[in-house]
């Protein structure tokens, strides 16, 4: 023990100083209170006067012996004999930002029945621990709060709790529910309004007035509050919001009753002015609102075209047709199909309270009289129809729909702005039947409009041909006038030449003109028959056989004709007996024919009138007129 002393003297000395500078002090009563801290006192025994507290009480306002209401400051104090008094040095009390103080008094008067916080009574915010107690300050939990700051409190009196500030977000709304407070007004739901509790920050303001405990109709907005959480209770829910397009219907619980505003001839609830309960006849236009869902109702209503499909794979954004189905309905002939349909609506904002009221909401507008009107009207109007006249008379059934529709949604206040016939599914057995109806239909047309075009296609062709032809017919033509004029000019020729020429020039010059004749005739008829052939070669070969026969012997004519003229005219130019002798002789030249008997015979007489000269001239007769009936013979088979 000497052994540490000794080694450790120069820390025990300061220790010693210490622990006898304060048993020296105290012995002399003499307390020290440090700024940061307060002194509170328990007195240990009364040497005179009033020595015991009041029956419930454990602070001591009047110097009895205890715990004692008033503290020491920071300070110099005597004459507190350490064998009477015990000084506990407390730490100031300190309430951080962003945090308030929540006291509960040990002592004091008890709460009135029913409440649950004691009323604030003015203390100095709870250091004037003797103010408390004489002003009738009640024992428990406190309506006051102290905010952020350091206070000197008697924390033999008060016990202190530290919390967070309420904070409500950004578009968000703050709904409130008192614990304390009168009682909700029977037959009602939330509190009435109250004033002057700054956002139910001051509690006692909010008790003061009478403000009512539970569901508070008012809210509060974004921000930080001082709210004591053993007063009020916050929930956070979003603000209303009304998008553009639409309109907010408000349906209100709590309120003074209002005068209905509808009219006589609605009889379908009542319609009142804002404030009041009932449904407000100034609907919420687009925008957002700290709206206190617990106490009413926003019920949005579009205010622009609204579309809703009776279809099994469409649904529109809004999804008050998520519920809807295709309408299958049975036409007369006792086919089931199905029928696709869209219903546009419009509900006007003036009319908008009068759905909601009529209806509660959209949803049960859409299920209580769209529903069942649309789908009962397609369905009896089915049964009037077959399927075929259904789907062929199409536009005047959705004509009609859609004014007797309309008829019907004005008596709900809604404009119905048109109605729409969608897919028609028939049954598969009818539609596999009209099908191959028109499948032959149409085939039919596509045979006649093929026999059309090649009607049209052959016409085209005739025309080309012709069109063709006709060059050639004006190229014969052409040839036979230019062939008609060379003969005229050649017989005009022949005629002014034949005027100083004697008999046999003259002859000379017809047997030329009916050769120019005859050339010409022949060109022309030759041309015609060209012509004529081609034509023939375009309707058919046989025609074209026929022409070139007819032509053939048109030609063999002619020539037959010219030949027997050119005779009549040598006969008329020679005489009958001239021309005899010549041909004679130049048929004799050209047959060889043997006038003269390689035996001659001879007899008496005269030698021009014997028997010789008789022999021979009848054998040349027999060999000219059998050379005449051959050439006959072949004329006759060449005019066939």
């Amino acid at each position: 023990m000497m052994t540490f002393i000794v080694n450790y003297w120069w820390t025990i000395i300061p220790v010693f100083v210490l622990v006898f500078y304060r048993l020296f002090f105290r012995l002399f009563g003499i307390i020290i209170i440090p700024e940061d801290k307060i002194g509170l006192v328990t007195k240990k025994f009364v040497l005179f006067g009033k020595s015991e507290l009041p029956p419930g009480r454990i602070i001591a306002v009047e110097g009895e012996a205890g715990f004692q209401a008033q503290t020491l400051a920071p300070g110099i104090y005597f004459w507190k004999w350490i064998w009477q008094y015990e000084i506990t040095k407390q730490p100031l009390t300190i309430i951080p930002q962003g945090k308030i103080g929540l006291l509960v008094a040990k002592d004091g008067t008890e709460l009135e029945t029913g409440n649950i916080l004691a009323r604030k009574v003015e203390c100095d915010g709870f250091q004037d621990t003797v103010a408390f107690l004489t002003k009738g300050g009640r024992k428990g939990r406190q309506s006051a709060h102290i905010t952020a700051g350091t206070y000197r409190i008697n924390t033999f009196l008060f016990e202190i709790f530290t919390v967070d500030m309420f904070t409500v977000n950004e578009n968000m709304v703050g709904i409130v529910t008192t614990l304390d407070g009168m009682p909700i007004e029977e037959g009602n739901i939330a509190g009435k309004n109250v004033t002057g509790h700054n956002n139910f920050q001051d509690t006692d303001g909010f008790l003061n007035n009478n403000g009512n405990k539970g569901l508070q109709p008012q809210v509060i907005l974004a921000g930080s509050y001082y709210l004591n959480p053993w007063f009020a209770s916050v929930e956070q829910i979003k603000m209303t919001e009304i998008p553009i397009g639409s309109v907010g219907v408000v349906i209100s619980y709590v309120g003074k009753e209002g005068k209905d505003l509808s009219g006589t001839d609605f009889k379908h609830g009542n319609i009142v002015s804002k404030g009041e309960k009932g449904v407000w006849a100034e609907p919420l236009g687009p925008g957002k609102y700290p709206i206190n869902s617990y106490i009413m109702r926003v019920e949005l209503v579009p205010t622009t075209n609204l579309v809703l499909n009776w279809a099994n794979a469409r649904s529109e954004s809004h999804q008050l047709d998520k519920h809807l189905s295709t309408i299958t309905v049975r036409s007369k002939d006792g086919f089931p199909f199905n029928l696709d349909v869209s219903q546009i609506i419009h509900i006007p904002t003036t009319e908008a309270p009068k759905v909601i009221a009529r209806f509660g909401n959209m949803i049960n507008l859409v299920g209580q009289v769209l529903e069942p009107t649309i789908g009962n009207y397609f369905r009896n109007s089915a049964q009037d129809s077959d399927v075929i006249a259904f789907l062929s008379s199409r536009k005047e059934r959705q004509d009609a729909a859609k004014k007797r529709i309309s008829e019907v949604l004005d008596q709900y206040n809604v404009n119905g702005v048109d109605t729409l016939i969608g897919d028609i599914v028939p049954p598969e057995s009818l539609m596999k039947t009209l099908t191959d109806r028109k499948i032959a239909e149409e085939q039919n047309t596509t045979f006649e409009t093929q026999k059309r075009a090649e009607i049209t296609r052959q016409a085209l062709e005739k025309e080309t041909a012709v069109a063709d032809m006709q060059k050639e017919i004006v190229k014969a033509d052409q040839g036979v006038l230019i062939a008609e004029r060379i003969a005229d000019a050649t017989v005009k020729k022949a005629t002014g030449d034949a005027s100083g020429v004697k008999i046999s020039s003259n002859a000379e010059a017809e047997r030329l003109k009916v050769i120019a004749n005859a050339d010409a005739e022949k060109t022309k008829v030759l041309a015609n028959a060209e012509a004529e052939k081609v034509k023939a070669l375009a309707n058919a070969e046989a025609e074209k056989i026929s022409v070139t026969g007819n032509a053939e012997a048109e030609k063999i004519l002619a020539i037959g004709k010219s030949n027997a003229e050119a005779y009549k005219l040598s006969v008329s130019a020679m005489g009958g007996d001239n021309f005899t002798k010549l041909k004679v002789t130049e048929a004799i030249g050209r047959e060889r024919i043997k006038i003269i008997p390689e035996v001659l015979i001879t007899g008496g007489g005269d030698g021009a009138n014997g028997p010789i000269s008789g022999l021979l001239g009848l054998q040349l007769l027999e060999g000219i007129t059998k050379k005449m009936v051959e050439d006959g013979g072949k004329t006759d088979e060449k005019k066939k």
